[in-house]
């Protein structure tokens, strides 16, 4: 666990949008390398208390060195997906502060090679945020039908050679399986055609497995839920996401939730809006932040704060 690498992204930005405040209860719903968490805990100290969680077992190993300091932290090792469970656990109810939630796989996660994330180091299938889990991208490689590849690649991944790809992937497992990241690149270069582009014909299949694979889209949806419902009058969400489709997912939630009227009636029913929003345009990564760290060129940060 000596090479764990990670890069925390618009961590001022992300952190000062939540406002923080001594005496509040605060959630990190992905611990990652514990950046984000580490200056929410400086400024809530020593009376505020924090609760982070992350499914990463090395994540969680390096968090908790880097962070061994503060008393006034506690680590879930669980899904942000079962906020209000965990939370419930420890006699939380109610979100005082607030909730930071950045969407993005971390720095280590995606480049080292056993975790199977990369096409640029050959190693097994596997994409799993959650090592104990069973599914893996083996298994949607390998098992998933012709259409259900066309419709992931498609959805997901917002693959233009969806189709070609998804038959070429069929007819090879249909010899011999499918075991390796090299092997599904150098299938993914032979099926599409050669087009200048800056990016690996690879990327947005492998992105499309990997939301597949952990649920990513899904969990977005049921956290924001989640969230609201344990958020106190007051309290902010800060959101950061990495691509067009996570960041979609936060823009209409937060635009609908924030909405006066979200019936369209000639008389008008609805429950007041329940928040407000903090930011109506992304904030994104500045200009040096994106040459030290490039890949948060995609990040986009929104924030919203609960007024009923």
């Amino acid at each position: 666990m000596d090479d764990f690498k990670h890069y925390t992204v618009m961590l001022n930005e992300a952190v000062d949008m939540l406002e923080c405040e001594d005496g509040k209860i605060y959630v990190d719903c992905t611990l990652g390398g514990g950046g984000h968490s580490e200056l929410i805990l400086k400024r809530i100290s020593p009376n505020g208390k924090l609760i982070a969680f992350d499914i990463d077992d090395e994540a969680i190993y390096h968090a908790k060195e880097r962070l061994k300091g503060y008393n006034n932290l506690t680590i879930v090792k669980s899904s942000y997906t079962n906020i209000k469970e965990e939370l419930g656990k420890l006699g939380i109810d109610r979100i005082t502060g607030g909730v930071i939630l950045d969407l993005g796989a971390s720095y280590h996660q995606l480049t080292k090679a056993e975790r199977g994330f990369s096409f640029s180091k050959d190693a097994p299938l596997d994409m799993r945020f959650d090592m104990e889990a069973d599914f893996s991208a083996y298994d949607v490689v390998n098992t998933y039908s012709e259409d259900e590849l066309v419709r992931i690649f498609s959805e997901y991944g917002e693959e233009h050679f969806s189709k070609r790809i998804a038959k070429k992937i069929v007819e090879v497992r249909a010899k011999k399986k499918i075991k390796t990241t090299g092997e599904l690149a150098e299938l993914i270069v032979s099926a599409t055609p050669r087009i200048k582009s800056h990016i690996h014909p690879a990327t947005r299949v492998f992105q499309a497995i990997r939301i597949e694979v952990n649920n990513e889209l899904k969990n977005v949806n049921i956290v924001l839920h989640d969230i609201l419902d344990l958020l106190s009058v007051g309290g902010i969400i800060s959101v950061i996401s990495f691509h067009s489709l996570e960041d979609r997912i936060v823009k209409r939630f937060f635009k609908f939730e924030s909405q006066k009227c979200r019936c369209n009636d000639m008389i008008c029913k609805c429950p007041p809006p329940r928040i407000e929003l903090i930011n109506k345009k992304p904030i994104e990564a500045s200009e040096r932040e994106v040459k030290e760290n490039p890949p948060s060129r995609s990040a986009k940060l929104r924030g919203a704060r609960c007024i009923s």
